[in-house]
């Protein structure tokens, strides 16, 4: 049993009245100790569900950060004309909408705006599709991938995900706690806020409660985080409503303070109003090839096409979000998309020969 850590889970798991909050460095402990398994199962379930019951604070995110930016691999700089977009979309996937991301990163690869995703498996409570088993779909397996061919591969196709199994196993550990005790802890949106990229980029992250969005705030500019970006999204996800009005928050960190911006669009205002597309499980490969081969007839097509012109015009490759549209619509129809992914697929191939 950790002493140290029983202090720390003393502090979290007292009553509503004689609970406190853990500093920066207690919370960046905390993490640590459960990782590396010096907390007993019965101290780090415990931790977990107190935490929940009492909800985090901005930092005590900000330091349990600190702790993935500490053991996190991270990929180098890359050359690129625009800042490097990371999506942190949540871990445990989806299950009522059709996820858009992997298509949203190929169309703005495409662009010339690079992407770097993470994931993991299909995660507990929710079980839903994740982003992994999504770019399955398009024939693209990052499981097997070392850290040195993903940056070889992003810096080559603008494309990079890293497999959090394999590259990143010490964050896996507190998993199986998550299917015992059946309830996402608010670790769970660390996965969110974590970047394995160390260069110039934008992070972009989703969200369900506007209380999320606060936290969220709260550590990262704690970490002084440049420019960043928190989407209510489709199930907590990054991409974009057409149902209603989107609603995102823009903010820098800069040395004046911290600058927002609200931005709220609306699908029907430029003519793609829609139904968000329902997720099947058994069509949804099939449906993003069809996008991929330029039918951009389908809701789906819809849903990407607006997504992937709100990203352009929020990196700097689109001056207005009508302008980004339009160009994704270019992308898909002229085949460049498509291309993008076999550029993908032959450079994945080459680092299966190589290694």
């Amino acid at each position: 049993m950790s002493h140290l850590f029983r202090e720390l889970l003393q502090k979290v798991g007292s009553g509503a009245h004689t609970n406190k909050a853990l500093s920066r460095a207690e919370a960046a402990t905390a993490l640590e100790l459960m990782w590396t398994q010096q907390a007993t199962p019965a101290q780090i379930g415990a931790f977990l569900i107190a935490h929940r019951i009492r909800r985090p604070t901005s930092e005590e995110l900000a330091g349990m950060l600190d702790t993935y930016h500490r053991f996190g691999p991270q990929l180098a700089p890359i050359a690129a004309d625009y800042p490097v977009l990371v999506f942190g979309v949540p871990y445990d996937g989806r299950s009522r909408t059709a996820p858009l991301a992997p298509l949203t990163a190929l169309v703005l690869a495409a662009a010339g705006c690079p992407v770097v995703q993470h994931g993991a498996e299909t995660m507990p409570t929710k079980y839903g599709l994740s982003l992994v088993a999504v770019w399955d779909l398009l024939g693209v397996n990052w499981r097997d991938r070392s850290l040195a061919e993903i940056q070889q591969i992003l810096q080559t196709t603008g494309i990079g995900f890293v497999y959090v199994p394999r590259l990143f196993p010490l964050a896996t550990t507190l998993t199986p706690y998550r299917e015992q005790i059946g309830k996402r802890p608010p670790l769970a949106t660390l996965e969110l806020m974590w970047s394995p990229y160390g260069g110039n980029s934008r992070l972009v992250m989703g969200y369900v409660h506007p209380p999320t969005e606060g936290l969220i705030r709260g550590a990262l500019d704690l970490h002084h985080t440049p420019h960043y970006l928190l989407v209510k999204g489709l199930e907590g996800s990054l991409d974009l409503p057409r149902d209603r009005t989107a609603i995102i928050g823009s903010y820098r960190n800069t040395t004046a303070g911290t600058v927002s911006d609200r931005i709220l669009v609306a699908a029907r205002d430029h003519g793609l109003s829609g139904t968000d597309v329902p997720l099947n499980r058994d069509t949804l490969g099939a449906e993003m090839r069809q996008i991929l081969e330029g039918n951009i007839t389908s809701e789906l097509a819809r849903s990407v096409i607006w997504n992937s012109g709100f990203y352009l015009w929020q990196v700097g490759a689109a001056v207005n979000l009508q302008a980004g549209m339009a160009q994704a619509e270019i992308l898909l129809q002229m085949g460049q998309v498509q291309n993008q992914l076999q550029a993908l697929l032959r450079s994945l191939e080459h680092g299966v020969t190589a290694g």
